[in-house]
């Protein structure tokens, strides 16, 4: 049964109605400041009610299946993942892999140092933690070599923009992956595979050329002066939890997913095996066993007076907002697949001679300007253009690098992470701007080329590895 419109179609083809969605989430959250899953979830409801592909007694159940099939995906995972992340700070594992990073590539390479942090932190604690862990770190630096603060901010961005992005389990890459139904421990493998080189590019580069062309005074962020910065990083590493120990949960994660895949792959014919590696390496059992590693060493190192239930609640709570967000941002996209908007790009794009690969980047590149949102930028891309993976003539791992590329391209003032860096960073907003916004535009460009030119070469990673072997 073909459901009638409410409006024609001729003035509601899927771009006004793109167009529409966008711009009633910038309404609700700018004009009115509602939440970010309450103006997803009316602006998919507002999607569903004005296409006319949609029935409008489809609209409510629609979204609602959505939702609740992205929470059932996701819900485990992003709540060990902040668990961990909240562990890790609070037991200073975070603060023992920052000096680690430091020992290990020496002084005068502090912007090394940075990124690599940023980069390892960010697989299992959210963007704003990350900086707001390393900030003061960085101005700790800038304070003792009196220069190099764009370079410094650049760096960490760079890296938790690359994880944050490509590598799960952060949320983005964790809900787009099960979206595109493509294997975690693929996606592990191919966004280090493309995360790392341009993480360098936007963090190192870009940011050693961006800081011979601005300085950045030490300004006063958050009540904090820079001998108040010299003392938080002063803490006896003996006080703090070993190297191993620290980065346990985050190797134990990537291990055992990791492990899943290969002996799925390559031994699948070793049935008890596999039936191990399928239990320990499923994302929510993987991370639940890092959770408990990372809550152990937060146990054994926490402050006698931290209330220890209450700090894992908070983790809990943000790790809840989090998912509600994640699966609003998937609910909206539901929608405007729904109206069509994933064909039109597509036979657009096709007509131009661009494939899905780029077309994913351009909507996913769209959405994070519009809505300042990585994540829901991801996810809901990856909504739309669930419906042509099985298209694609390469793996759908692909698709889902160039959705987290694209989501990287230019988030500015209406994105939250964009003013956690001005206040916390203690920089002006053209500096922010100049540091934040273009680091990620240049990855984003970088890693699209850098994706295509890997697509290109290893069409299919997996069977022709296997082939290889």
């Amino acid at each position: 049964m073909v459901p009638a419109p409410l409006l024609v179609e001729t003035v509601l083809n899927p771009v006004v109605i793109l167009i529409l969605g966008i711009l009633l989430i910038v309404l609700l959250m700018m004009r009115f400041e509602l939440p970010a899953f309450v103006a997803l979830i009316l602006a998919a409801f507002g999607v569903g009610i004005v296409s006319p592909t949609v029935a409008i007694s489809a609209v409510g159940p629609e979204v609602a299946e959505t939702f609740g099939d992205i929470m059932a995906g996701v819900g485990i995972p992003i709540l060990m993942a902040a668990i961990i992340g909240k562990c890790l700070i609070e037991s200073g594992a975070a603060d023992r892999i920052v000096r680690g990073f430091h020992s290990s590539v020496g002084e005068g390479r502090e912007d090394v140092t940075l990124l690599g942090s940023s980069y390892v932190l960010s697989i299992p604690v959210f963007f704003d933690t990350v900086f707001y862990l390393l900030a003061p770190i960085a101005r700790s630096m800038r304070a003792r070599t009196g220069e190099k603060m764009a370079l410094y901010t650049a760096a960490i961005i760079g890296g938790a923009f690359a994880a944050h992005a490509l590598v799960p389990p952060t949320p983005g890459p964790l809900a787009v992956a099960d979206e595109l139904a493509v294997d975690l421990g693929i996606v592990i493998g191919m966004g280090l595979l493309i995360g790392v080189p341009t993480s360098i590019v936007g963090g190192i580069v870009y940011g050693r050329w961006i800081d011979s062309r601005m300085t950045v005074p030490l300004r006063e962020a958050l009540g904090t002066t820079a001998e108040d910065l010299k003392e938080t990083t002063q803490k006896p590493i003996d006080e703090l939890p070993g190297i191993v120990e620290s980065l346990l949960p985050i190797v134990l994660a990537v291990v055992l997913i990791a492990a899943n895949t290969i002996v799925t792959t390559f031994f699948p014919e070793q049935a008890d095996l596999v039936a191990v590696t399928e239990f320990v390496g499923d994302v929510n059992i993987a991370l639940s066993i890092a959770a408990i590693a990372a809550i152990w060493t937060f146990f054994r190192f926490r402050d006698v007076e931290t209330d220890f239930g209450d700090e894992l609640t908070l983790a809990v709570k943000d790790g809840g907002n989090i998912i509600a967000i994640t699966a609003a941002g998937g609910a909206f996209g539901a929608m405007l697949g729904a109206a069509g908007v994933g064909d039109f790009f597509v036979n657009v794009m096709e007509g131009l001679g661009v494939g899905p690969l780029v077309t994913a980047w351009l909507i996913a590149a769209v959405l994070i300007v519009s809505t300042g949102s990585l994540t829901v930028a991801m996810i809901t891309s990856a909504t739309i253009m669930a419906p042509f993976a099985g298209q694609l003539d390469v793996h759908s791992v692909y698709l889902l690098l160039t959705i987290g590329t694209g989501s990287m391209f230019f988030a500015w003032h209406n994105s939250s992470p964009f003013w956690i860096i001005n206040e916390v960073g203690g920089l002006e907003h053209q500096e922010t701007l100049r540091t934040f916004s273009f680091v990620g535009f240049v990855m984003s460009i970088v890693g699209l080329v850098l994706t295509l030119v890997v697509a290109t070469a290893v069409p299919q990673p997996i069977e022709q590895v296997t082939a290889f072997l």
